[in-house]
């Protein structure tokens, strides 16, 4: 694994250096690159201003590993009250969440359950539900939870991650049941006989997944959405899109909120459905560090747009 990447990771797990961001003004600053704030309320003016531009949302409550069944209901709490914000907002907006904050770690049922109502409320509001994958200790747990999720609500979503060696056999094992996946490179820090350390086979297994999904797309037993930053990747993936006859209306692209603004745009000009994912909430700081360990360039980015 690059040193920077080794770096970031091992910094998202301290908890000193979380308990200091937290409390600094400067890194808060620092972390609107990726989000445009803290409340709900940010994320949802950010939000319309994204949708003026033709794409869609994704909005994400930061925050994992609830440690209470009354955090895990309050964070249920929270997303049914949010999917009737945007609904009355009239915001062509999806929510994804963690099995996590919905207390997986402390009972799978009551999770289910949980997941079940949010799912729920999302089909009455018109939107839909995704589930993030977390590190690789929760893939199983995270799969059972889908395929109950998506035998219930159709329109749910699953993250799988490329660089875990395991998910060409998962995206396997999801075939038959027509999931909605958002395809994402991976951002944990996980050991080599899991996942790819180089970021060439990661990308390698990225497209190879990419090309399995697209397949799926046209025989219409998959909705294939990606999930990453990577230009190139993406022209790629477009191009093996249109020599398979998957028309762009088959797929999606998702980026995060402050990165290629730009090049979404310009994706939207072009005719593929673009969706940006907003995240808000105080439990950031594990989120951000990985966010900067996918790109440890993104380092830079952050400290010239603080002091340029």
């Amino acid at each position: 694994m690059p040193l920077g990447r080794s770096i970031l990771l091992a910094a998202a797990r301290s908890r000193r250096l979380n308990d200091f961001a937290l409390r600094s003004k400067f890194v808060k600053r620092a972390t609107r690159k990726f989000m445009p704030g803290e409340h709900a309320d940010d994320a949802l003016a950010a939000g319309a201003t994204i949708a003026a531009s033709g794409r869609g949302l994704i909005f994400t409550q930061l925050g994992e590993a609830i440690t209470s069944a009354a955090a895990a209901r309050a964070v249920r709490d929270h997303y049914l009250r949010f999917f009737d914000q945007i609904h009355a907002l009239r915001l062509p907006a999806q929510v994804s969440v963690k099995p996590t904050q919905l207390g997986l770690d402390l009972s799978i049922a009551e999770c289910e359950r949980h997941l079940l109502a949010l799912a729920a409320k999302a089909e009455e509001t018109g939107s839909a539900l995704w589930l993030d994958m977390e590190d690789s200790s929760y893939v199983d747990r995270t799969l059972e939870l889908y395929v109950t999720l998506l035998r219930n609500h159709p329109s749910s979503g699953v993250a799988l991650q490329a660089y875990l060696r395991r998910t060409p056999d998962d995206l396997s094992r999801l075939m038959p049941v027509k999931p909605v996946i958002r395809l994402v490179k991976g951002a944990y820090d996980e050991p080599k006989a899991v996942a790819f350390e180089k970021k060439s086979d990661t990308d390698r297994a990225y497209y190879s997944l990419a090309s399995t999904l697209l397949d799926g797309a046209r025989e219409g037993v998959c909705t294939p959405v990606f999930g990453t930053h990577d230009l190139g990747l993406i022209a790629r993936i477009a191009a093996r899109a249109a020599v398979s006859d998957v028309g762009k209306d088959k797929y999606q692209i998702h980026m995060l909120y402050g990165i290629r603004d730009a090049a979404q745009r310009r994706l939207v000009a072009e005719g593929h459905i673009v969706k940006t994912l907003i995240s808000y909430g105080a439990a950031w700081y594990r989120w951000y560090m990985r966010r900067l360990a996918e790109r440890p360039a993104n380092v830079l980015f952050v400290f010239k747009s603080l002091f340029g």
